[in-house]
């Protein structure tokens, strides 16, 4: 088993790994971005993912399950575009799920779980 870390102040004050590569996955922690609409904080939890992705030697193209975690389903649409450019030709499954987040100021979190390469 392998435990990547990103240096996020929630791993520490929390407890936990940024990903966990375990038993053929990649497990990548739910990510939250920084900016100021969701558009921005879409793609910013997007490149703490692939940096963590690229670490446990993995890539959004190896993502074969995506979690989304939204405050508003409406706001959701707006990162489709987003979204579809970054898995590009190899879409994962996928969730979306409604609920609060752990600050009000976040518009999205994004968990995802890809092959890992031996």
């Amino acid at each position: 088993m392998k435990r990547i870390k990103s240096g996020g102040v929630f791993e520490e004050k929390i407890g936990y790994c940024r990903a966990v590569v375990a038993g053929g996955f990649v497990h990548v922690a739910g990510t939250v971005g920084q900016g100021d609409t969701v558009q921005e904080q879409c793609k910013s939890a997007l490149e703490v993912i692939g940096a963590a992705l690229e670490k446990a030697g993995s890539s959004f193209a190896d993502v074969v399950r995506v979690n989304y975690y939204m405050p508003d389903r409406a706001e959701f649409e707006p990162c489709w575009p987003i979204l579809a450019e970054t898995f590009g030709e190899n879409p994962p499954a996928a969730t979306m799920v409604e609920c609060r987040l752990i600050d009000d100021k976040y518009r999205i979190e994004i968990e995802v779980t890809a092959l890992a390469h031996s």
